[in-house]
């Protein structure tokens, strides 16, 4: 059972986290764009019960890449912490012509721009999405590390957001 741990924090900028990152020598990765596809059936089951549903679209250069993700809900702790099964696939239509037909509709699409990292073990996600602004999302393999990794970038100050962006997006489009 895979566990995603993670840190999601709202900044004004993305420009002094990059410029940090770029100080303390992180690795620079790659620059991914995601388009994200919530799917729940028509009671609202999964989002409902704090779970997702994701196929993912994502293009890094020239590459395109597609997912489809579970995230089951948020467990009690100080970081986002939640069980999430990934796979990576190769034909999205038809999976999505199959979660069609076993009953879930598209509740949610929305675009990000995503910048990775890597600082300390853990991945840094610097993301910018339309409506909603700047969030870097740390995620790692223990709590500790993320939280030095959030302290190295001076950001222990900053609020975590527990919310998923289908969440957050969903209540600023009131497409719940």
């Amino acid at each position: 059972m895979c566990i995603e741990i993670e840190a999601k924090l709202k900044v004004d900028s993305l420009q002094n986290i990059t410029e940090k990152l770029t100080e303390l020598g992180a690795e620079f990765l790659e620059e991914q764009l995601q388009t994200d596809y919530y799917f729940d059936d028509a009671d609202r089951t999964l989002t409902g019960s704090d779970r997702c549903l994701r196929l993912r679209r994502q293009l890094v250069g020239r590459d395109k890449q597609v997912f489809l993700t579970y995230k089951g809900a948020k467990e009690k702790d100080d970081f986002k912490k939640r069980r999430e099964i990934e796979v990576e696939i190769k034909d999205a239509d038809s999976i999505e012509k199959l979660l069609l037909a076993l009953g879930y509709d598209k509740a949610l699409v929305f675009e990000k721009k995503r910048l990775v990292w890597k600082l300390g073990g853990c991945e840094i996600a610097l993301d910018e999405l339309p409506l909603l602004g700047c969030f870097v999302e740390i995620e790692g393999t223990d709590d500790k590390k993320i939280a030095d990794v959030q302290k190295t970038l001076g950001l222990t100050d900053s609020p975590h957001i527990t919310e998923s962006y289908a969440s957050l997006m969903a209540k600023k489009t009131n497409s719940q």
